[in-house]
């Protein structure tokens, strides 16, 4: 398990669309991959990301062991471990993206090079967030997902069979 960023990490990043969108494409992978390997195009016609960003996504997670890459025709992407063990918080900080919500980044010299009051309080959330992220695996929310019936789940066809667009229909 990752360790979350110390107060005196160097990196301070708010939790912004790359975090966001490896989740989401997590997911999709652990929905899609039915004995074959998900492929970025599918993901990103699906999921609106675009295919160059999820190339850069999948770089990192792959280099994280949280997916297997397959090449050549047929090829994509794979899960590398069970989807219950792995965590949002494995995701996010495969992909480079540590939540902190103080406004010093964890150097302690937010207010006039010193410590500011509020402080000890946010830095108290990021661990709670932290805590929280750990707790939910990509397992639940793949079942989240089907429980919910999200319309990004019906399609109409294959991508990988027709070469065409997935598109959704309502359930």
């Amino acid at each position: 398990m990752h360790n979350w960023p110390k107060e005196s990490a160097k990196k301070s990043m708010k939790l912004t669309t790359k975090g966001r969108f490896a989740v989401t494409a997590m997911i999709d992978v652990a929905l899609f991959n039915h004995g074959e390997p998900v492929t970025l195009a599918e993901i990103s016609a699906r999921q609106k990301i675009s295919l160059s960003y999820l190339e850069q996504l999948f770089g990192k997670l792959r280099r994280h062991g949280l997916v297997d890459s397959v090449r050549g025709p047929g090829g994509g992407y794979n899960l590398a471990k069970a989807p219950g063990t792995i965590s949002v918080s494995d995701i996010i900080l495969a992909v480079d993206e540590p939540i902190d919500t103080t406004s010093c980044g964890g150097e302690k010299n937010c207010h006039d090079d010193s410590i500011c009051l509020t402080h000890h309080l946010w830095a108290s959330l990021n661990a709670h967030i932290f805590t929280y992220l750990q707790g939910v695996s990509l397992q639940s929310l793949v079942d989240d997902a089907k429980a919910r019936k999200n319309p990004s789940l019906h399609v109409v066809q294959d991508l990988r069979k027709t070469g065409t667009r997935a598109v959704p229909i309502a359930a």
